[in-house]
Protein backbone atom coordinates (compact mmCIF):
# COMPACT_ATOMS: atom_id res chain seq x y z
CA UNK A 1 0.00 0.00 0.00
CA UNK A 2 1.34 3.69 -1.13
CA UNK A 3 2.24 6.19 1.42
CA UNK A 4 -0.03 8.82 -0.55
CA UNK A 5 -1.91 9.20 -3.40
CA UNK A 6 -0.75 12.02 -4.57
CA UNK A 7 2.46 13.38 -5.30
CA UNK A 8 2.56 17.36 -6.17
CA UNK A 9 6.35 17.94 -7.91
CA UNK A 10 7.33 21.84 -8.16
CA UNK A 11 5.40 23.91 -10.64
CA UNK A 12 3.39 27.47 -9.39
CA UNK A 13 0.44 28.27 -7.17
CA UNK A 14 -1.49 26.50 -9.59
CA UNK A 15 -0.22 22.94 -8.68
CA UNK A 16 0.35 24.32 -5.30
CA UNK A 17 -3.50 25.43 -4.71
CA UNK A 18 -4.38 22.04 -5.60
CA UNK A 19 -2.89 20.11 -2.49
CA UNK A 20 -5.97 21.81 -0.39
CA UNK A 21 -8.52 20.58 -2.46
CA UNK A 22 -7.00 16.83 -2.89
CA UNK A 23 -6.73 17.06 1.08
CA UNK A 24 -10.65 18.67 1.65
CA UNK A 25 -11.45 15.36 -1.06
CA UNK A 26 -10.18 12.49 1.21
CA UNK A 27 -7.22 12.50 -0.86
CA UNK A 28 -3.56 11.64 0.88
CA UNK A 29 -1.08 14.61 -0.47
CA UNK A 30 2.70 14.77 -0.35
CA UNK A 31 4.64 17.98 -1.88
CA UNK A 32 8.01 18.05 -3.33
CA UNK A 33 9.23 22.11 -4.29
CA UNK A 34 5.89 23.58 -4.23
CA UNK A 35 5.85 27.12 -3.63
CA UNK A 36 3.91 28.09 -0.20
CA UNK A 37 0.74 26.04 -0.23
CA UNK A 38 -1.97 28.96 0.60
CA UNK A 39 -4.46 27.19 3.34
CA UNK A 40 -5.87 27.16 6.51
CA UNK A 41 -3.72 26.06 9.14
CA UNK A 42 -5.97 22.43 9.81
CA UNK A 43 -5.80 22.03 5.95
CA UNK A 44 -1.70 22.28 5.59
CA UNK A 45 -0.94 20.14 9.15
CA UNK A 46 -3.18 16.97 6.64
CA UNK A 47 -0.44 17.76 3.63
CA UNK A 48 2.96 16.01 3.77
CA UNK A 49 6.27 17.92 2.53
CA UNK A 50 9.30 16.27 1.53
CA UNK A 51 12.85 17.22 0.42
CA UNK A 52 13.38 13.99 -1.40
CA UNK A 53 12.45 13.89 -4.92
CA UNK A 54 12.81 9.32 -4.63
CA UNK A 55 10.41 9.81 -1.40
CA UNK A 56 7.67 11.96 -3.67
CA UNK A 57 8.20 9.38 -6.51
CA UNK A 58 8.32 6.70 -4.52
CA UNK A 59 5.48 6.95 -2.04
CA UNK A 60 2.29 7.96 -4.59
CA UNK A 61 0.82 6.33 -7.64
CA UNK A 62 -0.16 9.81 -9.18
CA UNK A 63 2.25 12.48 -9.63
CA UNK A 64 1.72 15.61 -10.87
CA UNK A 65 4.02 18.38 -12.32
CA UNK A 66 3.81 22.26 -12.99
CA UNK A 67 2.43 24.24 -16.25
CA UNK A 68 4.78 23.43 -17.99
CA UNK A 69 6.63 20.41 -16.45
CA UNK A 70 9.98 21.17 -17.65
CA UNK A 71 12.27 24.73 -18.71
CA UNK A 72 15.75 23.49 -19.96
CA UNK A 73 14.80 19.91 -19.78
CA UNK A 74 14.73 20.34 -15.57
CA UNK A 75 11.43 19.85 -13.36
CA UNK A 76 9.59 23.28 -13.14
CA UNK A 77 9.75 24.73 -9.80
CA UNK A 78 8.93 28.25 -9.66
CA UNK A 79 11.33 30.42 -7.67
CA UNK A 80 14.11 28.11 -7.03
CA UNK A 81 16.80 26.77 -9.62
CA UNK A 82 15.83 23.07 -10.63
CA UNK A 83 18.55 20.88 -11.33
CA UNK A 84 16.23 17.73 -11.18
CA UNK A 85 17.02 16.76 -15.09
CA UNK A 86 13.65 14.93 -16.68
CA UNK A 87 15.87 12.09 -17.23
CA UNK A 88 16.65 11.97 -13.45
CA UNK A 89 12.73 11.63 -12.73
CA UNK A 90 12.19 8.88 -15.61
CA UNK A 91 14.48 6.60 -14.20
CA UNK A 92 12.76 6.92 -10.86
CA UNK A 93 9.03 6.53 -11.74
CA UNK A 94 7.19 3.25 -11.96
CA UNK A 95 5.09 0.82 -13.60
CA UNK A 96 1.43 1.86 -13.88
CA UNK A 97 2.14 5.24 -12.14
CA UNK A 98 0.38 8.36 -13.86
CA UNK A 99 2.02 11.51 -14.43
CA UNK A 100 -0.32 15.05 -14.86
CA UNK A 101 1.71 17.91 -16.16
CA UNK A 102 1.30 20.51 -18.70
CA UNK A 103 3.53 20.58 -21.93
CA UNK A 104 5.04 17.14 -21.41
CA UNK A 105 7.96 16.88 -23.67
CA UNK A 106 7.45 14.98 -26.39
CA UNK A 107 10.52 12.21 -25.57
CA UNK A 108 9.46 12.03 -22.02
CA UNK A 109 6.31 10.74 -23.18
CA UNK A 110 6.86 8.11 -25.68
CA UNK A 111 9.73 6.96 -22.79
CA UNK A 112 6.91 6.76 -20.50
CA UNK A 113 4.70 4.81 -22.46
CA UNK A 114 6.81 2.97 -23.61
CA UNK A 115 7.41 1.55 -20.19
CA UNK A 116 3.53 1.42 -19.38
CA UNK A 117 3.46 4.74 -17.74
CA UNK A 118 0.10 7.08 -18.61
CA UNK A 119 0.87 11.00 -19.55
CA UNK A 120 -1.83 13.60 -19.05
CA UNK A 121 -1.18 16.90 -20.92
CA UNK A 122 -3.41 19.24 -19.32
CA UNK A 123 -2.82 22.01 -22.49
CA UNK A 124 -3.59 19.18 -24.68
CA UNK A 125 -7.24 19.29 -22.95
CA UNK A 126 -9.04 21.92 -25.13
CA UNK A 127 -11.65 23.03 -22.20
CA UNK A 128 -8.07 22.95 -19.79
CA UNK A 129 -6.75 25.69 -22.54
CA UNK A 130 -9.89 27.57 -22.54
CA UNK A 131 -9.48 27.85 -18.44
CA UNK A 132 -6.27 28.82 -19.13
CA UNK A 133 -6.91 31.27 -21.83
CA UNK A 134 -9.29 33.24 -19.62
CA UNK A 135 -6.98 33.42 -16.89
CA UNK A 136 -3.85 34.67 -19.19
CA UNK A 137 -6.55 37.18 -20.56
CA UNK A 138 -7.38 38.74 -17.41
CA UNK A 139 -3.70 38.71 -16.02
CA UNK A 140 -2.46 40.41 -18.69
CA UNK A 141 -5.29 43.11 -18.41
CA UNK A 142 -3.99 43.78 -14.93
CA UNK A 143 -0.62 43.63 -15.92
CA UNK A 144 -1.07 46.55 -18.52
CA UNK A 145 -2.99 48.42 -15.61
CA UNK A 146 0.17 48.16 -13.44
CA UNK A 147 2.66 49.64 -15.88
CA UNK A 148 0.79 52.55 -17.35
CA UNK A 149 -1.54 55.11 -15.76
CA UNK A 150 -4.06 55.95 -18.11
CA UNK A 151 -7.55 54.10 -18.27
CA UNK A 152 -8.33 51.05 -20.93
CA UNK A 153 -11.79 52.65 -21.22
CA UNK A 154 -11.79 53.88 -24.95
CA UNK A 155 -8.45 53.29 -25.24
CA UNK A 156 -6.96 52.64 -28.48
CA UNK A 157 -6.04 48.96 -28.07
CA UNK A 158 -4.59 46.30 -30.81
CA UNK A 159 -4.53 42.65 -29.84
CA UNK A 160 -2.31 40.76 -32.00
CA UNK A 161 -3.15 37.63 -33.03
CA UNK A 162 -6.98 35.79 -32.93
CA UNK A 163 -6.98 32.43 -31.05
CA UNK A 164 -7.59 31.14 -28.22
CA UNK A 165 -6.06 33.79 -25.80
CA UNK A 166 -6.25 36.42 -28.13
CA UNK A 167 -10.50 35.91 -28.58
CA UNK A 168 -10.74 35.84 -24.48
CA UNK A 169 -8.73 38.92 -24.50
CA UNK A 170 -10.44 40.66 -27.47
CA UNK A 171 -13.70 40.17 -25.99
CA UNK A 172 -12.24 41.19 -21.90
CA UNK A 173 -10.80 44.20 -22.98
CA UNK A 174 -14.07 44.90 -25.23
CA UNK A 175 -16.13 44.65 -22.20
CA UNK A 176 -14.14 47.61 -20.52
CA UNK A 177 -15.31 49.53 -23.56
CA UNK A 178 -11.76 49.60 -24.85
CA UNK A 179 -11.29 50.85 -29.14
CA UNK A 180 -10.21 47.15 -29.53
CA UNK A 181 -8.51 46.53 -33.31
CA UNK A 182 -7.68 42.69 -34.04
CA UNK A 183 -4.06 42.18 -35.83
CA UNK A 184 -3.47 38.64 -37.89
CA UNK A 185 -2.47 37.51 -40.88
CA UNK A 186 -5.24 34.99 -41.16
CA UNK A 187 -8.25 35.68 -43.20
CA UNK A 188 -10.32 33.22 -41.20
CA UNK A 189 -9.30 35.06 -38.01
CA UNK A 190 -9.70 38.29 -39.31
CA UNK A 191 -13.67 38.09 -41.02
CA UNK A 192 -14.51 36.56 -37.34
CA UNK A 193 -13.06 39.59 -35.66
CA UNK A 194 -14.54 41.88 -37.95
CA UNK A 195 -18.01 39.68 -37.05
CA UNK A 196 -17.78 40.33 -33.79
CA UNK A 197 -17.47 43.53 -34.10
CA UNK A 198 -13.46 44.84 -33.46
CA UNK A 199 -11.70 46.60 -35.96
CA UNK A 200 -9.21 44.78 -37.99
CA UNK A 201 -5.66 45.03 -39.34
CA UNK A 202 -3.68 42.45 -41.25
CA UNK A 203 -0.30 41.52 -39.86
CA UNK A 204 1.66 42.77 -43.17
CA UNK A 205 0.08 46.37 -42.18
CA UNK A 206 0.91 46.43 -38.78
CA UNK A 207 4.11 48.59 -39.16
CA UNK A 208 2.05 51.41 -40.85
CA UNK A 209 -0.74 51.33 -38.10
CA UNK A 210 0.61 50.63 -34.56
CA UNK A 211 1.99 53.95 -33.69
CA UNK A 212 -2.05 54.84 -33.48
CA UNK A 213 -1.91 52.28 -30.56
CA UNK A 214 -1.85 53.04 -26.64
CA UNK A 215 -1.67 50.10 -25.23
CA UNK A 216 -0.39 46.79 -27.41
CA UNK A 217 -1.23 43.17 -26.43
CA UNK A 218 0.75 40.25 -28.02
CA UNK A 219 -0.31 36.37 -28.64
CA UNK A 220 1.53 35.30 -31.60
CA UNK A 221 4.69 33.25 -31.16
CA UNK A 222 6.76 35.01 -33.38
CA UNK A 223 8.76 38.12 -33.63
CA UNK A 224 5.90 39.92 -34.59
CA UNK A 225 7.29 43.49 -33.08
CA UNK A 226 10.63 44.02 -35.12
CA UNK A 227 12.59 46.81 -35.55
CA UNK A 228 11.14 48.10 -38.29
CA UNK A 229 7.58 47.92 -36.07
CA UNK A 230 8.98 48.90 -32.99
CA UNK A 231 10.69 51.92 -34.36
CA UNK A 232 6.93 53.58 -34.98
CA UNK A 233 5.88 52.42 -31.50
CA UNK A 234 4.28 55.30 -30.08
CA UNK A 235 6.22 57.10 -26.90
CA UNK A 236 3.23 56.67 -24.70
CA UNK A 237 2.54 52.99 -25.58
CA UNK A 238 2.96 50.07 -23.25
CA UNK A 239 3.14 46.40 -24.70
CA UNK A 240 2.63 43.37 -23.03
CA UNK A 241 3.87 40.22 -24.72
CA UNK A 242 2.00 37.21 -23.38
CA UNK A 243 3.15 34.87 -26.11
CA UNK A 244 5.55 31.53 -25.16
CA UNK A 245 9.09 31.57 -24.82
CA UNK A 246 9.69 35.41 -25.31
CA UNK A 247 9.84 35.10 -28.93
CA UNK A 248 7.17 38.05 -29.70
CA UNK A 249 9.20 41.29 -30.37
CA UNK A 250 12.54 42.17 -30.54
CA UNK A 251 13.83 42.85 -26.94
CA UNK A 252 17.51 44.26 -27.90
CA UNK A 253 16.05 46.41 -29.94
CA UNK A 254 12.75 47.39 -27.77
CA UNK A 255 15.42 48.39 -25.03
CA UNK A 256 17.74 50.53 -27.15
CA UNK A 257 14.28 52.77 -28.12
CA UNK A 258 13.32 52.00 -24.50
CA UNK A 259 9.85 50.92 -25.29
CA UNK A 260 8.19 50.20 -22.26
CA UNK A 261 7.47 46.29 -23.32
CA UNK A 262 7.07 43.78 -20.52
CA UNK A 263 6.86 39.52 -21.09
CA UNK A 264 4.52 38.14 -19.06
CA UNK A 265 5.12 34.41 -18.48
CA UNK A 266 2.98 32.26 -16.33
CA UNK A 267 -0.01 34.46 -15.89
CA UNK A 268 -2.68 32.14 -14.58
CA UNK A 269 -0.32 30.81 -12.01
CA UNK A 270 0.77 34.54 -10.75
CA UNK A 271 -3.07 36.04 -10.67
CA UNK A 272 -5.47 33.18 -11.14
CA UNK A 273 -3.77 30.13 -8.27
CA UNK A 274 -6.85 28.98 -7.11
CA UNK A 275 -9.25 29.46 -10.08
CA UNK A 276 -6.76 27.17 -12.28
CA UNK A 277 -6.10 24.70 -9.65
CA UNK A 278 -9.74 23.78 -9.61
CA UNK A 279 -10.16 22.93 -13.10
CA UNK A 280 -6.82 20.90 -13.32
CA UNK A 281 -8.08 19.06 -9.79
CA UNK A 282 -11.22 18.39 -11.16
CA UNK A 283 -8.90 16.98 -14.61
CA UNK A 284 -7.06 14.60 -12.53
CA UNK A 285 -9.69 13.20 -10.56
CA UNK A 286 -11.95 12.46 -13.64
CA UNK A 287 -8.91 10.77 -14.78
CA UNK A 288 -7.93 8.66 -11.55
Amino acid sequence: MTKFDIAILGGDRRTACMAPIFVEKGYRVVCFRTVPVPCSPSIKSKISFTDSLREALDSAPILIGGIPFAKSDCLYCEGSASNLNLSEIQRSIHKHQKIFAGVIPEDFRRTCEEREISCYDFMRDEPMTLYNAVSTAEGAILEALLHKDTNIHMSSTLVLGFGRCGKILADRLSGLHACVTVCSNDANELALACALGFETLHLSNLWRKICCFEYIFNTIPACVLNRRCLEKVSSNAVILDIASNKSGADYETAEKLNINIHFCPGLPGKYAGESCAKYLTDYVINRI
